[in-house]
């Protein structure tokens, strides 16, 4: 049985469906990955999917396909992916157990990786896909 690396809300759901639908045919989820940059030391990232990597993590719900990439996983362990509207922003946020500090604006975070024996321990961090 497989297990997945994040979860997402259903309004991060519908999000990604929106995208889906609003970025052509041949469009066919997102994939969440970090990057080194900003103040903090690290950043997410979102990229269009048209043709999956095999290596990637698929997480699926309510039909909206994301997709990790492999270099990012043990950044994003345990973390649930949602989405917001405000009236100054919208956009995805990501609550990460992994994250140990943000710069100022929020578009960069510092994180450690999963600490693989605490979550095992918890069993509840890691859930299986479905």
């Amino acid at each position: 049985m497989g297990f997945a690396v994040m979860s997402m809300t259903q309004a991060a759901a519908a999000r990604v469906k929106a995208i889906v639908e609003n970025s052509g045919e041949d469009a066919i989820g997102i994939r969440v990955g970090i990057k080194k940059g900003g103040c903090a030391g690290m950043e997410y990232t979102i990229d269009l999917v048209k043709e999956p990597n095999p290596k990637d993590d698929l997480i699926e719900r309510d039909g909206a396909s994301v997709w990790v990439d492999p270099s990012a996983i043990l950044y994003l362990l345990g973390t649930e992916m949602g989405f917001e509207a405000t009236t100054l922003r919208s956009g995805f946020t990501f609550t990460n157990p992994n994250q140990t500090s943000a710069c100022g604006c929020g578009e960069s975070v510092e994180l450690k990786p999963a600490d693989l024996a605490a979550l095992a321990a918890r069993g509840d961090a890691v859930v299986p896909a479905t």
